[in-house]
């Protein structure tokens, strides 16, 4: 088998074996990402030489007999919102086009800390703000089973590197599905965990509720490891929860007797397209097999989540972002007559349009006057929506439902159609707005060769239960076995 097209598992057995070197497994990629990025435009940064000076420390590393890391030697690329000490960290927006931060976030410590590679940073939509990886202020990243398509987003270029076999996991967020909806348009693996399991510390924020960092892979082992390497807790971010970490990988080949999987009904109304519903409803169909017990469950207050969402997260991008103002960091414009003209031009020039938009959503939501109305209002909803949750989980172990109502859709589609747009991330959102995990796992393909993954939600805390449920699936199907043409 050739090395990038090796499991994650598989490249670690290769690497303790001593039949590869760090430096073998990390030409591969990298020659793999010179061959096929220039279609995919899944990086916006790779350097080579520091990829393989660090390789190069991790074989050395091993022959001296010091214990290594749970991700010695593998090479894994990194979304580029979260912050990397001497090396640029843009979002993919102009106003932080030449920002290189002094410091690591908490998730790189412990990449370098476990021995990974960091290869590169990849492509996004702008400040995370985005579905399908088109609002980049440098590049759209394609989907490497067809180079017209979406990869998603906002995560588009972590999942597209690992689908396309340059990197065989990655870093990714996920806000409102971020992570979720990339993996299934792109045929991988891909984790949210529950809010505060990964710490935020170096994380560029988009909305400080609801972001969350996770992996992608090609496989799900290949998730569980990187999990259990970035989870913890970090005294750095108020918002990180002292909760131990379990083995994931040691449990994860363990079948869950007696599991019961939840479907609600308001995941499968009018919009969602016939293929996927049937790749959704052939999985149960193999859970069934495996002895689970489906159930029916509702969750009355789904249908108010992409509001909900599009107003709380709108708040705090409008928060967020008042940082970048020309003064301290990033992008300032050149002419300008005050302090306030600065501070507008600096902004107008440096913003996409769309987090323009969400900009001026939040900070109308936020006005005096309509604060009670559309914020407040939009956070008592919230609420109810974690209780929904909470009644679901009282009688199932997990709710299965589709990731997005469609496979992926072509680039441009939904561009000028935000509203649309904001709908492909309509099973997604809730998990968010509920701080719960969630995993997409590959379980088909369209007729026209397009992956669709499967969505399995579960209780905080419960990313083990997650793993399991999915590798139940993974042992049980080839999809995950399938690579794109690119």
């Amino acid at each position: 088998m050739s090395i990038t097209g090796a499991t994650t598992t598989e490249l670690l057995e290769r690497l303790e074996r001593g039949d590869l070197t760090s430096v073998d497994v990390t030409s591969a990629y990298l020659d793999v990402i010179e061959k096929r990025d220039g279609q995919v435009k899944a990086f916006l940064l790779v350097d080579r030489e520091d990829a393989l000076r660090q390789a190069e420390a991790v074989d050395k590393k091993r022959k001296s007999g010091t214990a290594m890391g749970a991700l010695a030697g593998v090479p894994i690329a990194i979304k580029d919102v979260l912050c990397t000490k001497g090396v640029r960290t843009t979002c993919a927006s102009k106003i932080l086009e030449n920002f290189v931060p002094p410091y690591d976030a908490h998730v790189i410590e412990r990449l370098k800390a476990a021995d990974a590679v960091l290869v590169g940073k990849t492509n996004m939509d702008e400040f995370a703000m985005g579905s399908s990886t088109e609002n980049s202020a440098y590049q759209v990243t394609r989907n490497p089973w067809d180079l017209d398509r979406t990869p998603g987003g906002s995560s588009g270029g972590s999942a597209a590197a690992v689908a396309a076999a340059m990197s065989p996991v990655s870093i990714g967020t996920d806000t409102g599905g971020s992570i979720r909806m990339p993996a299934s348009y792109c045929g991988v693996v891909g984790l949210k965990p529950t809010y505060g399991r990964v710490s935020r510390y170096g994380l560029v924020a988009y909305g400080s509720s609801l972001d969350q960092v996770g992996p992608f892979a090609n496989d799900v082992r290949g998730a569980a490891v990187v999990l259990e390497a970035i989870a913890g807790h970090d005294p750095r971010d108020s918002t990180s929860l002292d909760e131990p970490v379990p083995s994931y990988t040691e449990s994860l080949e363990q079948p869950l007797r007696g599991l019961s999987i939840g479907i609600a009904k308001e995941h499968f109304v009018a919009g969602l397209d016939a293929e996927v519903e049937k790749a959704v409803r052939a999985a149960l169909d193999v859970y069934r097999s495996l002895g689970a017990e489906i159930r029916e469950v509702t969750l009355p207050h789904s249908e108010y989540a992409i509001a909900v969402y599009y107003l709380i997260a709108a708040s705090e991008a409008s928060s967020n972002l008042a940082r970048y103002d020309g003064v301290h960091y990033g992008h300032r414009a050149e002419k300008f007559n005050d302090l306030i003209d600065m501070y507008s031009a600096s902004r107008g020039e440096g913003f996409g349009a769309e987090v323009k938009r969400r900009i001026m959503l939040g900070t109308y939501a936020l006005s005096a006057g309509y604060y009670d109305a559309y914020y407040l209002k939009a956070l008592k909803v919230r609420r109810l929506i974690r209780q929904d949750f909470d009644k679901a989980f009282a009688d199932v172990d997990v709710i299965a439902s589709p990731v997005a109502p469609t496979a992926a859709f072509r680039i441009g589609e939904l561009v000028t159609d935000p509203l649309a747009m904001y709908l492909s991330d309509i099973y997604t959102i809730s998990a968010n707005l509920a701080g719960i995990p969630g995993i997409s796992v590959p379980a088909g393909m369209t007729t026209n060769g397009l992956p669709i993954g499967l969505q399995l939600l579960g209780p905080t805390f419960s990313e083990e239960r997650l793993l399991r449920a999915a590798r139940m699936l993974e042992k049980h199907t080839e999809w995950h076995k399938l690579r794109p043409p690119v």
